[in-house]
Parts: structure tokens; sequence; C-alpha cells
């Protein structure tokens, strides 16, 4: 299955984007952290069989520019209605995981008209209970604090991205060269810096967002290492009932350890 390359300029930045397959409805991929586009390489041929399949570098991330800017989730979801308009491919199945959860839940409510549906996979929300994974003193993750303090990821990781996302990909280290490379770019954290700072800011917007207008599409969960996490968020998040699938055995990064499993989740759910 061919991977094709791609620029867009939308929203005052330029998006690197993946293409695949060329029948089918669209199915748009949106990384987490610490990710870039790579994180679907495995999913996508599988998805491709019978969907047009994009993946995204957000800005910030990957290939996509990250000049001196916001880089909070609701300029990121204005980057992804753009970008779907620019594809002439809308609306899309979006497909959402980890901390791009902000960017694509505000993109489903204020845009509605760009999404046939989405998956969430290994995501939380702000507002929602993600905040507490930023508090130490209760299991939180320390990278958050790391990465939402102004110049501390500069100052810290430039020039040991490797020995970092060794530390945080863990079981999946055969994975890390091509992320590796991104981050070691100059403001290669600005990205992710900018949407964890947003994350532990927008509780209260998401909830109103949740109230109203509401999350309307059809709402599949993906949990893996995280557990029910994923399906309890989306379950408050959301009006109706969701889709859920329980991937034991999986760690977090769900796409890379089980692109098997994951695309059989998504594609039954799409398809159905």
């Amino acid at each position: 299955m061919t991977v094709t390359h791609h620029h867009a300029e939308v929203n005052g930045t330029t998006l690197h984007y993946v293409a695949a397959g060329t029948g089918g409805s669209p199915i748009l991929l949106v990384h987490g952290f610490p990710e870039t586009w790579w994180a679907f390489h495995k999913l996508i041929p599988l998805l491709a069989e019978r969907h047009r399949v994009f993946a995204v570098d957000l800005r910030g991330f990957g290939d996509s520019d990250n000049e001196p800017g916001e880089y909070d989730s609701a300029i990121a979801a204005e980057d992804l209605h753009q970008l779907i308009a620019h594809l002439g491919a809308g609306p899309v199945h979006l497909t959402g995981q980890d901390i791009s959860g902000a960017t694509v839940f505000r993109l489903v409510t204020n845009h509605p008209e760009d999404v046939l549906s989405l998956t969430a996979i290994e995501m939380g929300l702000a507002g929602f209970g993600l905040e507490a994974l930023a508090d130490v003193t209760r299991g939180g993750a320390w990278h958050i604090g790391v990465l939402a303090a102004p110049g501390i990821p500069e100052m810290l990781l430039t020039g040991r991205e490797r020995e970092f996302l060794r530390y945080v990909f863990a079981s999946t280290t055969d994975e890390i060269d091509e992320f590796v490379r991104t981050y070691s770019r100059p403001h290669g954290w600005r990205g992710a810096a900018g949407l964890y700072r947003s994350m532990l800011r927008e509780g209260d917007e998401l909830r109103a967002l949740a109230q109203s207008p509401g999350l309307t599409v059809p709402v599949l969960a993906i949990g893996a290492g995280g557990g029910p996490f994923t399906e309890a968020t989306m379950s408050q998040a959301a009006h109706g009932k969701i889709a859920s699938v329980q991937l034991d055995g999986v760690g977090h990064y769900a796409a890379l350890e089980a692109p098997g499993p994951v695309a059989k989740a998504i594609l039954d759910f799409v398809d159905g």
C-alpha cells in the first residue's frame, strides 16, 4: 500500500499529512504525544484496503510548521477544519488519540458537518478527569508539568530526545527513530507544550461544549493500557450511548502495538 506525503497551507500554518487508499469513506487519523503521523504507519495500510485514509502532523509536530505562535487545542481544531476543506474529503470518520482529545472534540462539537463519526483511542478530556494525570502527588505523569512550563522542554530535553522518547515508549523502542528525527528539530517540543498548557486550563470550556452543542456523532472508545479511562470519559462527554472496545494486554500506544485489533475495531465501527 503506497503512502504519499503532502503539505497543506491552512489557518496560517503548513501541515504535513500522508494519504493512502482510493475508495470508501475517508478516515482522518490524529496522533497524540509523543507521536506524529508515524504512530499510525502500521494501521494505515489495514484501513486503506477499504477506505481513503489521511494522517496528519498537528501544528508543531512532525514535519508540520512550528513557527512562533499559539499551539492550543482550539487552534489545532481549526487547522483540522480547514484541512478537511482543503482535502475536499469531508465529512470524515475522525480518529484521535491521547492528547489530541481536546482538538478532535472541539472539531466535532464546533463543526459536526465535518465528521461522520469519532473514534477515541486511549483518550481523555480536560474537564472529565484528564487533569488528574498532571498531579504527580497522586501518581500523575511528571512530563506534563515539564512540557507545560515555558522554556523548560527546550532546556531539559534538547539533545536528550532519544533518551526521553525511549523512556516514554518503553516496549516500543524499535519505533522511535522517526519520532526522534522530528522532535530533535529546532523547537521540536512546541506543539506538545502548547497542547499540554491548553489541557491545564480548558476543562470548563470542554464541559460547556459537551452540554451545548454537544457531541452528536456516533462514538467509539478504544481502551488499551489505560483500561476503562477512555470509555468512562467519552460516556460522560457524549449525550447518547457509545460503543466501546477494550484491548487487553495492549499498552497505551495501541496503534503501534496492536494495529490489527485496532483496525478491526475501527472498521467494524465505521462500516457499521
